[in-house]
């Protein structure tokens, strides 16, 4: 018997196209039969983990064979310590987008709507359309704009609110862009908003932002019970390969949101890892360190080659390659240099590339010259 199971699903996730990662070393290694490559794909930390954490996981190693703690009490409560906030407040999750993806579940189904920018976290719409929900999609301020080219247009998100609105998201920084909302404008317009629809601020790379006004949601938690912020310990703290990161949010929201949690989300080494890099201060500074001195030698070289860059505060930066970029993309993988490609944001023209090392930035920098002369 024959069966159509794509007919099986529902239409939503029949219509899916699901989220595509960086291309993994192994992979283009095996494709290509190079060595040494270089991934400058998924804003991974290029110092890698925090040391505290990985010394950790190594003393936890011998508990694999109990489960986790489901609830992760440990964690919960040293992160509302770091925080301010009760534990009640916080929710953790694999990786922040499992957070996200509970608000979604929690919210959102047929009848009901999601608002969010124009090049916005790919997993915005994936999830909404996977739950029936319908995604509107606010346009992006144009790529000539003055101050922020390619960032979120607020009133434009605004304009797309309306009484089946369930949530809105904003990612500052925005990822892939690396753009941002000031701390000004953008509490104006949570304010501005309907108590009765959820406000998800992304602030997955917060850390690495080193701007006068950008805003810490978190400040704004008591004054808007209908906001949750989520943060992930993928990014500055280097533990991406063990998918933890959480959600704050008033007491009343998280249970709700907590209520589709999958038991066990959480493994018992990404708990311990998380909680001992919270102590880790000084990995931290270093990552910081060294992104801004990165991401300031990416910009000088990337604007030498002729090419734009878009303003960027996170740990990567997106350029305009004036061309199609999936031949430059492809060249470059040639040369053992992974970049994320991102036509499937509808930025055909545009290349991200990781914030690495000084030696790996370089690396890059060099392969690419060499592509643009070749192409």
């Amino acid at each position: 018997m024959t069966v159509d199971f794509t007919a099986l699903a529902t239409p939503g996730v029949r219509a899916l196209r699901p989220y595509v990662p960086g291309k993994p070393i192994e992979e283009l290694e095996r494709e290509l039969g190079i060595s040494n490559s270089l991934k400058l794909a998924s804003n991974e930390n290029p110092l890698g983990a925090s040391p505290q954490a990985m010394a950790a996981v190594k003393r936890a190693a011998d508990q694999l064979h109990l489960y986790p703690d489901d609830i992760g009490f440990r964690l919960r409560h040293r992160l509302a310590k770091q925080h301010g906030l009760a534990a009640e407040q916080l929710l953790l999750g694999a990786g922040s987008s499992d957070v996200i993806d509970m608000v979604v579940r929690s919210l959102l189904g047929p009848g009901r709507n999601a608002v969010f920018s124009q090049y916005a976290f790919a997993m915005y719409p994936i999830y909404t359309q996977a739950a029936g929900a319908e995604g509107r999609v606010a346009p992006a301020l144009p790529p000539d704009h003055a101050q922020m080219p390619y960032g979120h247009d607020l009133q434009a998100m605004a304009d797309l609110v309306d009484a089946n609105t369930r949530v809105l998201f904003i990612a500052n920084p925005n990822n892939p862009t690396g753009t941002w909302l000031g701390a000004e404008p953008l509490y104006g317009f949570i304010r501005s908003l309907p108590g009765d629809l959820v406000v998800v601020l992304d602030e997955a790379y917060i850390e690495y932002v080193e701007q006068p006004d950008f805003p810490d949601g978190r400040a704004w938690l008591a004054e808007f019970p209908n906001l949750i912020v989520t943060r992930t310990f993928s990014k500055i703290h280097g533990l991406a390969a063990l998918r933890v990161g959480y959600g704050m949010a008033s007491a009343e929201l998280i249970s709700l949101i907590g209520r589709v949690r999958h038991p066990f989300n959480v493994n018992s080494l990404a708990q311990v890892a998380a909680e001992a890099a919270l102590e880790d201060e000084g990995f931290v500074r270093q990552s910081l360190a060294s992104n801004s001195a990165g991401l300031a030698q990416l910009e000088q070289g990337l604007t030498e080659l002729g090419l734009g860059c878009i303003p960027s505060v996170g740990n990567f930066l997106s350029f305009d390659l004036q061309r199609p970029a999936a031949p430059i993309y492809q060249a470059l993988l040639r040369e053992g240099v992974i970049l994320r490609p991102l036509a499937g944001y509808d930025m055909p023209r545009h290349l991200r590339v990781t914030v690495g090392t000084w030696q790996e930035n370089q690396r890059f920098l060099e392969a690419l010259k060499r592509v643009l002369q070749a192409c």
